[in-house]
């Protein structure tokens, strides 16, 4: 570290609630507010839409933890908009065949923001 920069701990720090939430088959870690862009949802864009696979919910409290999911917690969170992700390159190749092949991929995404993490 270096010498002229100070870091002050306070022992009663508020952490912020999050969560681990299963979304479209991928797990996100999330707060409130948080804006993350996740495989393509059905739902239109300034919908509200509600996810109930919740793995973790911690807070400055407590962790519980689901067995698998935890009972009676959600996450609610609105459509932002619906995007493509950046270009993924995949290239083939047989050597001393002259056969090459370049694909280019470009995944459907949408854009969500967590309104409330409802534990």
């Amino acid at each position: 570290m270096h010498p002229n920069i100070q870091v002050i701990y306070q022992s009663n720090k508020f952490i912020n609630m999050y969560a681990i939430v299963d979304i479209a088959g991928q797990q996100f870690k999330i707060e409130k507010d948080l804006k993350i862009y996740v495989n393509r949802l059905p739902q239109e864009v300034g919908a509200e839409v509600e996810f109930d696979k919740v793995l973790l919910v911690a807070d400055d409290k407590k962790i519980e933890v689901g067995a698998p999911v935890v009972n009676g917690a959600k996450v609610k969170a609105t459509v932002l908009a619906h995007v493509k992700s950046d270009t993924i390159l995949v290239f083939k190749k047989k050597r001393r065949k002259g056969y090459q092949k370049l694909n280019g991929h470009r995944q459907p995404m949408t854009r969500i923001q967590i309104a409330e993490i409802v534990a």
